[in-house]
């Protein structure tokens, strides 16, 4: 899941093409609006509507609005206040955290509160409150499997609708022992184009975040790794008309696949192809499938200086290497 500040224009307001997807992740949550009545029609969510709603959070000193993506689809939305308006609560507040209701059940809500939780946390606040609608019994349910425990009662400042106060200490958690992990086959391909740069794909992964990796992925039982590699090549890219080449390296990694935590044992093989972009009708679904986000084509310079995770880590290093040993033959 990735958490970003949300989007403005120069002009303070959203781009369009964002304020779509909000107003579609509101209009999903028509039974929490039933209940709160924030907005007039809880059946018929408007763009405006929502644009309006944001714009009066954002109006409070120390508000902010922030957007939570996985796999590149916008699932969640946290409202943050720095401070209350009241002078005697020292914490930062959690005004609304909403998830897409196509999307509930998946874990969504609870990994949002956690990063939201964490960046206060990296800016030294202790704790963190916020407020539940009486008329929401499985909101307080929901914080307080959290950890988070109540504190009061009082009346929210917008509408005086009675609600439970709930506040949770963000002192660094106990220590948990790892979790055990499934071990996993997987292969990959190194696509170097005429001038030597690289094709990576972009992946947003639940547990290590965003990423740039080789195309490639998980073995079927029967495959060896070459299989393995050239199929996933095959699958992702479109091109046909490669095979793969020499073994660059192997490398052991842990991610989440699947919703499995896994320790995953990769071949990387190497090869020569035209400098050219994914083809294929079938490829958009895949790629949405496996959580890649776009792809693009690296020169050597930019493998090593890339803002974002690399897989493996030395890619760079490792082709670098491979180009001085084939001039070295040469020679």
């Amino acid at each position: 899941m990735i958490l970003d500040p949300l989007p403005l224009t120069p002009d303070h307001d959203i781009p369009a093409p964002v304020l779509t997807e909000l107003t579609a992740l509101y209009a999903s949550n028509r039974d929490f609006h039933a209940l709160s009545g924030d907005f007039p029609n809880p059946d018929d969510v408007r763009p405006e509507q929502v644009a309006a709603a944001l714009a009066e959070e954002l109006a409070a000193p120390g508000a902010g609005v922030l957007l939570a993506r996985s796999e590149g689809r916008l699932v969640g939305i946290a409202v943050t206040l720095d401070r209350h308006p009241d002078p005697v609560d020292p914490d930062p507040w959690i005004g609304l955290l909403m998830v897409d209701a196509t999307a509930h059940g998946q874990g969504h809500g609870r990994k949002l509160a956690t990063l939201v939780e964490d960046r206060f946390r990296t800016t030294g606040r202790t704790a963190v409150r916020l407020a539940v609608l009486d008329s929401n019994p499985e909101a307080l349910a929901f914080w307080s499997t959290l950890g988070y425990e109540t504190i009061g009662y009082g009346r929210d400042r917008q509408l005086d609708r009675a609600c439970t106060v709930l506040r949770k200490s963000l002192a660094d958690p106990p220590h948990t022992p790892p979790t055990p992990r499934t071990p996993r086959r997987a292969a990959r391909v190194a696509v170097l184009d005429p001038e030597g740069s690289v094709f990576l794909f972009r992946y947003d992964n639940s547990e290590v975040g965003v990423h740039w990796a080789l195309p490639g992925g998980g073995l079927e039982a029967d495959e060896t790794p070459r299989e393995g590699a050239l199929r996933e090549l095959r699958e992702e890219t479109g091109w046909t008309d490669l095979e793969p080449g020499p073994l660059l390296c192997t490398w052991e990694h842990d991610f989440t696949h699947a919703g499995t935590p896994v320790h995953q044992h990769e071949h990387v093989y190497v090869t020569q192809g035209p400098h050219r972009a994914p083809t294929g009708p079938h490829l958009a679904a895949a790629h949405a499938a496996d959580g890649i986000l776009t792809w693009r084509w690296w020169t050597r310079a930019e493998l090593a200086d890339a803002p974002e995770p690399l897989w493996p880590p030395d890619l760079a290093r490792l082709l670098d290497e491979r180009d001085a040993g084939a001039t070295a033959t040469e020679g």
